[in-house]
């Protein structure tokens, strides 16, 4: 594995961080102050569709998608500095750059698995961030961090699917340019393979039996710019059977392949919250003082620093290594590593940006920094994509497997 950046990727660094500083940066505080004078808090601010507009005017735009048909045709490896830099402001970035969850998962999975009907009625306006859309996957009387459990029906009806079921904490449903939901249920819900009994539907948000009942909050916060997270009821929704998303039984295989990149990409985007905490970290240091001396001078506060830094190179070494491995072996062949950075990297940002809260008192838990907004997105992402524990039970499995 090379340790530099082609130039394609270098390249493209040098305009993105010059986007963030020129545009970026200066856009968050101006951000909030526009949402709070809108009608709905739901509702994007203006400077946010600015933001889209010359990020696609600078070509800063589908960058996660290696499809060059449609995206960038980047590789994992080539995005995933990219996806770091976004994620040092992750209300407005990825949003800026349209390369924001959910839709980036959905979109991956559009131009995989749709045909050419769907992908023109629902990637090319997602693409073009005309519309945005959600994933209903996760439900709330079962465990879905094993998705076999879903109970979500998708029953069959002529030409019709009939869709029943409650989800909750679909990102970005509560976006009212959110219009289609792909909607993981049974098909086949007695089958005797039980990785075959699900399927995917595409279903349009206006479809009656469709009800967006609220937002549900995340340690508190109602998370406006992704969208929010909603609990959705499906009540005998019916679409034709044409919005089906590849075959019956084949929604299981869709969901791992979606999982796949988004955990890069997940992961990547918090190591750019932890240089944010660290950078905030260090401004404060040399900014207060107390007890005679300057924060910079308390050896805590060295401790805190050092033990930042060295974390973050070591979570970007693995995660460069699982895109490299993604790349050239597939997803398959990146299980562990993929699984790795799932348990390593939430769980040490949480830590240093943690500590980053530590430091700035009770400015850290305050609306003034972006600290506490950081934390809460991080300590979700120990549980969204899989609970930290279920990667760690199939890590070491395979480890000890090989002993076996």
């Amino acid at each position: 594995m090379d340790f530099t950046y082609d130039a394609r990727t270098e390249e493209l660094r040098a305009r993105l961080l010059a986007f963030m500083d020129e545009y970026v940066y200066p856009a968050e505080q101006t951000a909030h102050e526009q949402r709070a004078r809108l009608a709905s808090p739901w509702d994007t601010p203006q400077v946010v569709e600015d933001l889209k507009a010359e990020a696609r005017r600078q070509g800063l735009w589908n960058l996660f998608l290696p499809d060059a048909e449609h995206g960038a045709g980047l590789t994992n490896l080539q995005y995933a500095p990219l996806a770091e830099i976004t994620g040092r402001s992750p209300q407005l970035a990825p949003t800026a750059t349209n390369c924001a969850a959910p839709d980036t998962g959905n979109m991956e999975v559009l131009a995989q698995f749709a045909d050419e009907a769907q992908r023109k009625q629902w990637l090319e306006p997602l693409l073009a961030g005309e519309i945005r859309s959600a994933f209903a996957m996760t439900e709330p009387d079962v465990a879905s961090s094993d998705a076999t459990n879903i109970t979500t029906h998708i029953e069959r009806e002529g030409d019709e699917y009939v869709v029943t079921g409650r989800k909750w904490y679909i990102s970005g449903a509560m976006n009212p340019d959110c219009k289609i939901f792909i909607v993981m249920g049974k098909t086949d819900p007695d089958g005797e393979d039980i990785r075959r009994q699900q399927s995917m539907v595409l279903v349009p948000r206006d479809t009656p039996g469709v009800t967006v009942n609220r937002a549900m909050q995340v340690f508190g916060y109602e998370d406006h710019y992704h969208g929010g997270h909603a609990e959705v009821t499906f009540d005998h929704a019916r679409v034709p059977v044409s919005n089906l998303i590849g075959e019956e039984g084949g929604g299981f295989a869709i969901a791992q392949a979606r999982l796949g990149p988004g955990r890069i990409h997940h992961c990547m985007r918090l190591i750019g919250m932890a240089e944010r905490a660290i950078e905030l970290m260090c401004r404060r240091a040399v900014s207060r003082e107390a007890f005679g001396k300057a924060l910079a001078q308390q050896g805590v506060v060295h401790n805190w620093i050092a033990d930042a830094r060295v974390t973050v190179e070591q979570l970007r070494l693995l995660v460069l290594k699982t895109a490299w491995l993604m790349d050239t072996v597939g997803n398959r062949g990146a299980h562990t590593e993929i699984q790795a950075i799932k348990i390593a990297t939430p769980r040490a940002v949480v830590d240093i940006v943690d500590r980053a809260i530590q430091l700035h008192g009770a400015g850290g838990v305050s609306q003034d920094f972006p600290l506490a907004e950081l934390y809460a997105g991080a300590r979700t992402l120990m549980i969204a994509d899989g609970p930290d524990e279920v990667h760690q039970r199939s890590l070491a499995r395979r480890e000890i497997k090989k002993y076996l």
